[in-house]
């Protein structure tokens, strides 16, 4: 049983995400009950060792073709925290007949890290107020700053990173690359590109933010034991902030299916997409309906490519629709009843000529996912009071250029992500899944408990997805979800979340197989199902 629930807290420690002030809050909450901190840093510097040491054994050829014995290794210690943190590194890698070098370039050293100062002189270990020295080494730990980081670096300390930065060895980094602002990823003036990074207690928000991702490297959590009673107290529960692990997001799914059920118990969905020009979308986005296993799939396309689509999707019944003189969607048909269905996904392929029907959907009562040229229409009627007045679930997809466009007084969601989709749903009453390299689903508000509604943070993506056709594929899969959940009464927002990472899985897994140029959006439609197993 202990074996068990040690694993359940491992798993939600690893969907938790905090920000900085959460971070010190939860510290403050250890040390207030007794916690000193020269434990909590002995115990931290402990694990850290110990993965150095699995990473890069005391002998190792570091990919030079023979063994060495005894690594020399360059740690570099700031006057904080983070500094005492790699100062006991040091100490511990030294005894373990490492040979190491620090540089710590500042004299005025906190309490605690000016004692472990004291103590690693004493061993002997050599300390220089250059970096020159530690060029000689095998790799480098970085200890200068960790979270909490505001001001930008400067002068000489922006110089020995830069100087670091141009150096070939590998470099380890304590909590967050030197640099990285903690909350939004952003570098202050320079930053240590570290090949691996320790994230330390709980993951912080930098490690999901698209401009941070070129200096992390590797990262993993060194989980140091919070009890989640004192995460919960400060956060809340479950967390406003999540990242959404495989484990989460399976059990998010709509499996296992009852042993007694049929097609309008698994939810039917309806397809607006495709013209004349972008007859692929139309395709693309069936497909990824087709994988979520969606019980009833309508497609509507435009009259002329209503063959192309039976051929590619015989199984959906694809409804002809009158086309504009460009080959666009005109309007639905006549006698088109929306109130059959259980969801509608709209906009892949059906450029701005498409308006009418993009508007007519708008007006209904069912749940909308709207993408592409259905953002791109929405963007010129005024995003936010047209959503206003929808009483039913919509749910955005926009990249960042998209979202720009949809809500240009929401943050810049190239500097912060996060809080730009937060700002967005708040605005807007929509969930808002802003792609990136690590896509953020953003809830409206829940009351006072819940002031920002919930967000979800996708931790694993891979750039072969950064190709035509994939966010397609994504449409159809969270479409064919939505509907499925709304006939089984599941949660709809955390299915928008689940798609995501569904999707980056099957691009993860796609791109192990052939490499992150050998998929292409049809390639990644093979891989839906296979990233479930």
């Amino acid at each position: 049983m202990r074996v068990l629930a040690g694993r359940k807290r491992q798993e939600q420690i690893q969907q938790i995400a905090v920000t900085a002030e959460q971070m010190r809050a939860i510290e403050e909450r250890l040390f207030e009950a007794g916690m000193p901190v020269a434990a909590l840093m002995e115990k931290v510097a402990g694990l850290i060792a110990r993965r150095v040491q699995e990473i890069y054994p005391p002998q190792s050829s570091l990919g030079k073709g023979e063994s060495i014995a005894g690594l020399r290794v360059g740690v570099m210690v700031g006057p904080g925290h983070n500094g005492g943190d790699a100062l006991s590194v040091a100490r511990e890698l030294h005894l373990q007949g490492y040979e190491v070098l620090l540089y710590r370039p500042i004299d005025k050293l906190k309490e605690l890290t000016s004692q472990h100062a004291q103590y690693v002189e004493s061993l002997g270990i050599p300390c220089y107020k250059e970096l020159q020295p530690l060029q000689s080494c095998d790799f480098i730990i970085d200890g200068l700053f960790g979270f909490g980081q505001t001001r930008s670096l400067l002068g000489e300390i922006a110089e020995v990173v830069n100087q670091l930065n141009q150096w070939s060895q590998p470099v380890l980094s304590i909590d967050l690359p030197s640099g990285i602002h903690t909350d939004t990823g952003e570098v202050l003036g320079t930053a240590v590109r570290a090949t691996h990074t320790f994230c330390l207690g709980l993951w912080k928000l930098a490690f999901l933010q698209d401009q941070a991702l070129e200096y992390l490297g590797n990262s993993e959590l060194v989980d140091f034991d919070i009890p989640l009673m004192d995460v919960w107290s400060i956060i809340g529960e479950p967390a406003g902030i999540q990242r959404l692990t495989a484990t989460a997001a399976k059990a998010l799914l709509p499996l296992p299916r009852q042993d007694v059920t049929h097609k309008y118990k698994q939810g039917h969905l309806l397809l607006i997409c495709g013209s004349r020009q972008y007859s692929g979308g139309a395709i693309l986005t069936g497909l990824g309906a087709r994988a979520s296993g969606v019980g009833m799939l309508s497609i509507a396309v435009p009259q002329t490519l209503k063959p192309l689509l039976v051929s590619h999707l015989p199984e959906a019944l694809i409804i002809g629709c009158p086309e504009t003189e460009s080959g666009a969607i005109a309007d639905l048909p006549e006698e088109t009843d929306l109130s059959k269905y259980d969801a509608i996904a709209c906009g892949p392929g059906l450029t701005l000529d498409a308006k009418l029907v993009v508007q007519g959907v708008l007006k209904s009562d069912i749940p909308l996912v709207l993408d592409a040229d259905g953002l791109n229409i929405l963007a010129q009627m005024d995003t936010v009071p047209t959503l206003s007045k929808r009483q039913a679930l919509t749910v955005l997809t926009p990249h960042a250029g998209e979202f720009k466009r949809l809500f240009p007084d929401a943050d810049d969601p190239k500097r912060d992500r996060i809080q730009a989709a937060r700002e967005a749903a708040q605005q807007s009453g929509a969930v808002v899944l802003l792609k990136g390299s690590r896509s953020a689903i953003a809830t409206p508000s829940e009351g006072s408990f819940r002031p920002f509604g919930d967000l979800w943070l996708i931790p694993e993506s891979t750039p072969a997805l950064a190709r035509g056709g994939t966010g397609d594929v994504l449409t159809g899969l969270i479409g064919g979800l939505l509907a499925t959940a709304v006939t089984q009464q599941l949660p709809l927002e955390a299915m928008v979340a689940a798609a995501a990472w569904w999707h980056a899985h099957a691009g993860i897994l796609a791109a192990k197989e052939r490499t992150e140029l050998g998929v292409d959006a049809f390639t990644l439609t093979q891989y839906l199902i296979a990233a479930l197993r």
